[in-house]
């Protein structure tokens, strides 16, 4: 197993990842993004997040896209990451460890505080494995999302005073 930085050459597997990933998350229409969007994330002149690739026998069989974040009670950054999907015929390779591993030391690397993420309740493997790594859920939050709609309707909302 083999993990690496993502390429703009990868940018097409990236994209086909994340639609797997959707899939797999029972939101298969869900991924409107492109490969020029997913190019400008990574590689563009303000690049939003990082990337990993996990190869075995140099086949790309999984990825990971993450980014920083800031904690105003640790007073240092940490990673959020966004994504992390293994193709079902890897799954037990050490490839997802593999990934998590290595965003982890970068963390440590760069004197970050927290590497966090969310995965959903259903999804028993993933938390059977997050836990094997000694990941503890965050149980008592509860995610709340702008976006569409309401999004545009909170951003149209004028200002008090």
């Amino acid at each position: 197993m083999m993990i690496r930085p993502a390429t703009p050459a990868d940018v097409p597997q990236i994209l086909q990842f994340a639609r797997d990933l959707a899939t797999y998350e029972k939101e298969p229409d869900a991924v409107v993004a492109t490969e020029a969007d997913i190019h400008a994330g990574l590689f563009g002149p303000d690049p939003l997040v990082e990337a990993l690739i996990a190869e075995a026998d140099g086949a790309p069989v999984g990825f990971a896209i993450f980014y920083r974040t800031f904690s105003t009670w640790t007073g240092k950054p940490g990673f959020w990451l966004d994504d992390l999907y293994v193709h079902p015929e890897a799954r037990g390779s050490g490839a997802g460890k593999a990934l998590l591993t290595t965003i982890a030391r970068l963390a440590e690397a760069r004197g970050y505080a927290r590497f966090e993420w969310w995965v959903l309740d259903w999804n028993a493997p993933s938390i059977g494995f997050y836990k094997k790594l000694g990941a503890k859920p965050m149980d008592e939050w509860t995610v709340y999302r702008l976006e569409g709609e309401a999004l545009a309707a909170v951003a149209a909302t004028s200002q008090p005073g």
